[in-house]
């Protein structure tokens, strides 16, 4: 299910914004993108969202801003030392002389770096974590504003199924009546009066156990009524999965495939014009199905 979600949290001197995306996804992975000074956050980060959501490609954008002056620097010497030793070589076999000034050296990378304050990274993690949880929140909030609506839309599609299996159900009678009929009218055009002459010459007639045996046997390759059944209960576990509160997607992904099991059987089965018209109405909004219930939680 698609949704998004931010939070910002400023103290004095320090901001931190977390965005949260999802967007369709058949299971639940996770994306993070942390400041590298908070990448041992990333199992904290995705065990949060694992907790709220259920479904989705999610991820979880996180940036930082410091606003705090007079922070103490650390000159870190054997750097520098290192630096000084390796232009001194390259300036002796390049035949320069050496021309290095303290300004130059602690403009490298690693010479100042911040001082290390183990309390403010863990008060700036708390604060990652206090505004990521606001996020999911709001991630949350328009997940259930969208999933209202489609609960609505799910709803209206399983009662237009119910409406073409009720149709199909009507007409599948007539449509066995009429193949009955059109089989006697066929035996009566090829034995003409019902008598037509063997091998021997001998006069051969179909007996009417055997045209109820043909038409016995037609009944039962037309006979869908443990489909029409089948179809019944779906659409019955259907709405109780829809009016519950708990996390549903998944079963509902099997539940369509159940759906479409049924619609191909029985389109299988109707050698009738009118039927497969209704067959093909009847997948038409199951595929609808199927594609809303990717977005379910």
């Amino acid at each position: 299910m698609t949704g998004f979600g931010a939070a910002l949290v400023s103290e004095a001197d320090l901001s931190v914004r977390v965005e949260v995306r999802s967007v369709n996804h058949r299971h639940l992975q996770v994306k993070t993108r942390l400041p590298n000074e908070h990448a041992q956050l990333e199992n904290d980060v995705e065990s949060a969202v694992r907790g709220r959501l259920e479904r989705g490609a999610v991820t979880v954008s996180i940036n930082l801003e410091r606003t705090r002056r007079g922070a103490p620097a650390v000159i870190d010497g054997a750097v520098a030392a290192r630096y000084k030793a390796e232009i001194e070589k390259l300036a002796r076999e390049l035949s320069l002389d050496p021309d290095i000034s303290i300004e130059t050296l602690l403009a490298l990378p690693g010479v100042i770096s911040a001082a290390e304050d183990d309390s403010g990274r863990e008060h700036e993690a708390k604060l990652i974590m206090k505004a990521l949880a606001r996020a999911i929140d709001e991630l949350v909030a328009m997940r259930e504003r969208e999933g209202a609506s489609l609960l609505a839309d799910l709803q209206k599609n399983s009662g237009l199924i119910a409406k073409v299996q009720a149709k199909l159900e009507k007409r599948m009678p007539k449509a066995l009546a009429e193949h009955h009929k059109n089989l006697h009218e066929r035996v009566e055009e090829l034995l003409g009066s019902g008598v037509r002459k063997g091998a021997q010459g001998r006069a051969v007639s179909l007996e009417g156990v055997d045209l109820a045996r043909e038409l016995a046997l037609l009944a039962d390759k037309m006979d869908v009524s443990e489909e029409f059944t089948r179809l019944t209960s779906h659409l019955s576990q259907l709405e109780k999965m829809l009016a519950g509160s708990k996390p549903v997607g998944r079963q509902l992904d099997f539940l369509v495939q159940e759906f479409l099991r049924e619609a191909n059987t029985i389109g299988s089965k109707c050698n009738d014009a009118e039927a497969a018209h209704a067959v093909v109405e009847l997948k038409t909004l199951i595929e609808r199905l199927r594609e809303q219930v990717q977005n379910v939680e």
